[in-house]
């Protein structure tokens, strides 16, 4: 048994890790959705949060915790610089507006050649990210959303996701709890940069353009809004879905694309939908 653990962590070590990271980018896009923002630089700010952690591990011998609170820092920072102008805006205008974000980060590392390797990208960066790491990061941070989401913070999210005008007459600070979530995603989008940056020994600046903030995007639609539980689902399902179907080959993209839409088009609210759930056992029961 202790064999068999061992081969099969010597081959998917990588890509179990590779559930947590992807896990904590589709709750860091659950705390703008949760409060009615469809703001996608979650990307960028995982670059960020990459690019800042790997630079102080290779050039300083940095500590690794000081690593990493500088990989949420960072991207946290550059929230806050750009949530003032870009936050007033909503719906399509916010998601092209943080896309062109995610743009302008992509070219600047592309032409900081001198400092984040350019094209190239930084390579030898030291594997200091164990398992205990990422379970511990998902595991804090699933611990301190929860207790976010019951809060009065949650609350006044939900009111501004539901009705942004009815909150703000009712006395919520609209533009604070919306900077607020934006930050706090930033961050958790740079922890999970930088806990992959030195995992995968390598980084580049095609890891962190459109592709990838679609695909945080939809892990956290798949899975669902209406509960912590769903997006975590849909980043095991998204990491997941191209390993199951490797032996498809040039297949594989055609058929995990059908897989993906038949989801969305019976299960609108995701996966995990709690409501839906007890419609169900409420039928259950009461025909029982």
């Amino acid at each position: 048994m202790i064999d068999w653990f061992n081969n099969f962590w010597a081959v998917y070590s990588n890509l179990v890790l590779s559930l947590g990271t992807n896990a904590l980018l589709a709750l860091s896009i659950y705390l703008t959705l949760a409060c009615g923002m469809l703001a996608i630089a979650n990307a960028a700010f995982m670059g960020i949060g990459a690019y800042t952690a790997a630079l102080l591990t290779v050039n300083y011998g940095a500590p690794f915790p000081l690593v990493l609170a500088a990989g949420m820092a960072a991207p946290a920072l550059m929230a806050f610089l750009i949530g003032k102008p870009t936050l007033r805006l909503s719906g399509v205008y916010l998601a092209m507006a943080t896309l062109a974000f995610g743009e302008v980060v992509r070219i600047v590392i592309l032409n900081a050649d001198s400092i984040t390797g350019g094209a190239l990208g930084l390579n030898g960066i030291p594997q200091l990210t164990q398992w205990w790491h990422v379970a511990l990061a998902v595991v804090v941070t699933l611990a301190l959303l929860g207790r976010l989401r019951r809060s009065r913070v949650g609350r006044a999210f939900e009111s501004i996701k539901e009705d942004e005008t009815a909150a703000g007459l009712m006395g919520i600070n609209v533009a604070g709890y919306k900077m607020l979530a934006f930050v706090l995603g930033a961050a958790i989008a740079g922890l999970a940069g930088a806990l992959n940056a030195h995992l995968t020994f390598f980084i580049g600046p095609g890891e962190y353009g459109f592709d990838r903030a679609v695909e945080i995007l939809t892990m956290a639609i798949l899975g669902g809004i209406g509960h912590l539980g769903g997006p975590v689902i849909g980043a095991v399902i998204i990491t997941l879905l191209p390993e199951l179907l490797r032996s498809l080959a040039g297949f594989r993209g055609v058929v995990n694309g059908f897989i993906l839409v038949l989801i969305v088009l019976f299960l609108p609210k995701g996966i995990w939908d709690p409501a839906r759930f007890r419609q169900w056992f409420g039928k259950s029961g009461r025909q029982a």
